[in-house]
């Protein structure tokens, strides 16, 4: 059981994360991925350009490490890939790409849906809506919270 968890300041590109997954998980009889993308409303409606993602490269990196860590020891899979953009993402890109390889399907949505619940909530990011109107910082809500109790 292997785990790759990456911090990307460039896009990402949803083919090649879901190649590297499909290496990783060689052999296996379910590869599961989910795509987050940057909204282009905030949730009170307003409108967002993008979403500006705040790293510390090494904490950040070590809380990812820490999530597809989790879900790798939790869940009966063969790999786990996330990949996490930093910086300035555009709404409509690509801001993460969470993915796993099992031998069947439940363990895979299983293992990705723990893997969201956790980088919503636990990965280390301070993250900012810009909009032309307004700039504000957004924290995880208490639905993200509730969601990653459920573990």
């Amino acid at each position: 059981m292997a785990f790759t968890a990456r911090l990307e300041p460039d896009s990402l590109s949803v083919e090649r994360e879901t190649a590297a997954l499909a290496d990783a998980g060689s052999g296996a009889g379910a590869i599961v991925s989910f795509v987050g993308l940057a909204r282009p409303s905030s949730e009170t409606g307003e409108q967002v350009d993008q979403l500006v993602l705040e790293a510390h490269p090494s904490l950040t990196q070590r809380s990812l490490n820490e999530i597809a860590a989790a879900a790798v020891q939790r869940f009966a899979v063969m790999a786990v890939h996330v990949a996490h953009r930093s910086g300035a993402v555009a709404a409509g890109e690509p801001i993460v790409f969470a993915g796993a390889a099992a031998q069947h399907r439940r363990q895979a949505f299983d293992a990705v849906d723990f893997l969201m619940d956790h980088l919503k909530t636990d990965a280390i990011f301070w993250k900012r809506e810009e909009g032309s109107k307004a700039s504000r910082w957004i924290e995880p809500s208490a639905a993200d919270r509730a969601s990653r109790e459920r573990w």
